[in-house]
């Protein structure tokens, strides 16, 4: 079969298009082939060498897959052949294998999609995941109403513009070009900043009539993550989860207190505080399944490529080029 594989960290030139052996399901595992494999930025840091959850190298990047079960092992019989099923990584030991025209995994790990679920949209559901766990998960305890989402163009922050929509709350997105405004605009949010034309705080302030959001949804992180503190409304929350810019600036606490009377909150989130849980995780797959079936999320896909250009898809998520999410077809 075909696959992409790294043997050492680099560039985008290290992920080699080649031959490898088709593997041969265990008796407690399935092989699945690959209808549409999704492009997340954790492969970006396994190409580098930066990931704290390295798989050992050699290996197959890649953490989420849609396809078809086409051989399963002796022992499964919770999983059939012919079952179309998503493939996340994250239930795996190592977090990689997707990117390659087929892929073994324990039959639990191979989760079934409803009928009506397109097998290219599932492939995006990393991203959700994600974007579920922020909205639902990491905000608990606070009523949010409205939510302001940074680099709500990509991919998670497309998702959880459509997450919170669903939930019924006023969005408001951030993004970097007019292009990306149109865009976030397009999938329905409320409101959307271009951050690098327009005034943040003024534009929160006519969004929300001068209240602030309850909830904020911030992956970039560096010097300015401070300046979300204005934009809260009383009791409002910052979730915290991406370093995009770097770890917050610590002066972040001398904000909160400059900010004080609304009484604010922050919260540093990580997908890994579920790692040892596939309990909450299997929970959080069949609610996006849920709402994927219902038509509530539908996944803004920039492009399709081949396989064999991984390293350009790399390229243009480092590049900032996606609007939404890249996808690669075996």
């Amino acid at each position: 079969m075909k696959a992409i594989v790294l043997r050492r960290p680099g560039g985008p030139e290290a992920l080699e298009y080649t031959e490898v052996p088709r593997p041969e399901p265990r008796p407690n595992e399935v092989l699945v082939r690959a209808h549409t494999i999704g492009v997340s930025r954790p492969e970006i840091l396994v190409r580098r060498g930066t990931y704290n959850w390295m798989p050992p190298l050699p290996a197959i990047p890649g953490i989420e897959m849609s396809g078809t079960i086409v051989e399963r092992g002796s022992e499964v019989d919770d999983r059939n052949i012919g079952d179309r099923v998503f493939v996340s990584a994250r239930d795996l030991p190592a977090r990689a294998g997707c990117y390659a025209e087929y892929i073994a995994v324990p039959s639990a790990a191979a989760h079934v999609l409803p009928a009506n679920c397109d097998l290219e949209a599932a492939a995006c559901l990393s991203n959700y995941h994600v974007a579920y766990h922020v909205l639902h998960t990491a905000a608990r305890g606070v009523e949010a109403k409205s939510v302001l989402v940074y680099t709500a163009a990509g991919g998670v922050g497309s998702a959880a513009v459509q997450l919170a929509l669903t939930a019924g709350m006023q969005v408001i997105g951030i993004a970097g070009s007019e292009a990306k405004r149109s865009a976030v605009l397009s999938i329905g949010a409320d409101y959307a900043i271009n951050y690098r034309t327009e005034d943040i705080a003024a534009r929160v302030d006519e969004a929300t009539s001068g209240r602030g959001v309850d909830l904020i949804l911030d992956p970039i992180g560096g010097k300015e993550f401070g300046r979300n503190f204005m934009l809260l409304a009383p009791l409002g929350l910052v979730v915290s989860y991406g370093r995009l810019d770097g770890p917050p600036d610590p002066n972040f606490v001398a904000a909160m207190r400059e900010h004080h009377m609304v009484s604010p909150a922050v919260r540093f989130f990580t997908i890994h505080s579920f790692d040892g849980r596939p309990d909450i995780r299997a929970r959080a797959t069949q609610a996006l399944f849920d709402h994927l079936a219902a038509g509530h999320i539908s996944p803004l896909i920039h492009d399709r490529l081949p396989l064999a250009e991984a390293g350009r898809a790399q390229t243009m998520l480092e590049n900032g080029e996606v609007i939404g999410k890249l996808v690669l077809k075996p």
